[in-house]
C-alpha cells in the first residue's frame, strides 16, 4: 500500500509531513502500529477512524505534544522529535476542545494568541482584524465569546489557529459540537484558505460526510493504515453495488446464499452483505430463492463505510460520544 504519494502528482513534489515506519505504545497496547505516509503542499487530508484507531495519539505526535517512539515524523522537513519549536512557529492548530476564555472578546482571545508567538503592536491588531474578517466575525470583535454559537467559537478557534499564518494547520475532530450548517461554513472556509492561501489541512475525523470533504483520505483501524487514497478512488476499488438484506434467521439466510450462489458475504448486526456488480439482477434471484426468509433488502452505491467493511472486515463503529449527542 502507497499513502506516500497521491495520484497523478510528480514525485519532484516533496511532502510537507512525511510520516516514516511510526509505531506508538502504551505499555502493551500498539497504539500507532508501523504507519508509513506523506502530505503534500495544498492538500486537505483526513485521518479516519473509529475510537482507538490511533488518531489521537497521531495528532498529539504531528501537534509536537508528544515524541515519536519509532520511526520518524518531519515536518517542513524538520525533526518532531528534536526541532518542536521551530515546527511550532509554522503550523497552526485547532484542537477538539475549547480552548477560547470566555469571559473575554474574541479580539481579546486572538491577542493572548499573538502574543505567545512574539507578535505584538500593529502588526498583530492587523492580524487580529484580517483573522477576524475572514472568518466573518469582523464586527463583533469587542462581544465576550461567551455570548457565541458554538458555530461562532469555531471560527474564532480557527481565526486563533491561522493568526501567525501557519502553513499547515492541524485539525482534531473539527465538527465536534457544531450544527449541520454551521459544519458546511466550517469545511468552505477549509477549502477557501486551501485555494487562496496555499494553506495545507491535515484533520482527524470519525465522520463519513466530513472524510468525504478530504482530498485524500487515510483509513485507520487498531494503528494501522488500511487504505489511503481520494474519497473517490476508495469507493471504486469496492465498485459495483451495495447489496443489504435483513431476515428473522440472518445466520441461516446468510449460509444459504454463499452455499446456493457462492458469493461472499458479512453479516454485521444481523444485516447480511453482498457486494456485487449489477445488483439489481441479482436481488430478484435472491428473492426467488429464498421467498419468506427475507424481511427487507436495499440496493446501493458503496460509501466510505463500505470501504471500512471491506478492508478491515469489520463495522465501523462511531465514537460512543457522538452518540450522546
Amino acid at each position: 500500500m502507497d499513502g506516500l504519494t497521491p495520484r497523478n502528482m510528480t514525485t519532484d513534489i516533496q511532502p510537507i509531513v512525511t510520516i516514516e515506519k511510526l509505531s506508538h505504545d502504551y505499555g502493551q497496547h500498539r497504539a500507532i502500529d508501523n504507519l508509513s505516509l506523506g502530505v503534500f503542499p495544498g492538500e486537505i487530508f483526513g485521518f479516519l477512524g473509529p475510537n482507538g484507531s490511533g488518531k489521537t495519539t497521531l495528532f498529539r505526535i504531528l501537534c509536537t505534544l508528544m515524541k515519536a517512539q519509532q520511526g520518524q515524523v518531519r515536518i517542513l522537513g524538520l525533526d518532531v522529535n528534536t526541532q518542536r519549536d521551530e515546527i511550532r512557529k509554522q503550523i497552526g492548530i485547532v484542537f477538539q476542545s475549547p480552548s477560547l476564555d470566555k469571559q473575554l472578546t474574541a479580539a481579546e482571545n486572538l491577542r493572548h494568541q499573538g502574543h505567545l508567538y512574539g507578535l505584538s503592536g500593529t502588526d498583530l491588531e492587523q492580524r487580529i482584524d484580517q483573522m477576524l474578517a475572514r472568518v466573518g466575525l469582523n464586527e463583533r470583535p469587542k462581544e465576550y465569546v461567551s455570548t457565541f454559537s458554538g458555530g461562532m467559537r469555531r471560527r474564532v478557534e480557527l481565526a486563533k489557529g491561522l493568526l501567525h499564518n501557519p502553513r499547515l494547520l492541524l485539525l482534531d475532530e473539527p465538527s465536534t459540537g457544531l450544527d449541520p450548517g454551521a459544519r458546511i461554513s466550517l469545511w468552505n472556509y477549509l477549502r477557501d484558505i486551501r485555494d487562496t492561501q496555499g494553506v495545507t489541512v491535515m484533520v482527524t475525523t470519525h465522520l463519513m460526510d466530513e472524510a468525504e470533504h478530504c482530498n485524500r483520505l487515510a483509513i485507520m483501524d487498531q494503528g494501522r493504515l488500511v487504505a489511503c487514497d481520494s474519497p473517490a478512488h476508495l469507493r471504486e476499488k469496492i465498485g459495483g453495488d451495495v447489496i443489504t438484506l435483513t431476515s428473522k434467521v440472518p445466520d441461516k439466510l446468510n449460509a444459504a446464499i454463499i452455499e446456493k450462489f457462492s458469493v461472499k458475504t458479512s453479516i454485521f448486526d444481523n444485516t447480511i452483505r453482498i457486494e456485487r456488480d449489477r445488483g439489481h439482477e441479482f436481488i430478484p434471484k435472491l428473492v426467488e430463492a429464498f421467498p419468506g426468509i427475507i424481511s427487507s433488502v436495499s440496493l446501493s452505491k458503496p460509501t466510505l463505510e463500505d470501504v471500512f467493511v471491506n478492508v478491515t472486515g469489520k463495522k465501523f463503529e462511531p465514537d460512543p460520544m457522538e452518540k450522546k449527542r
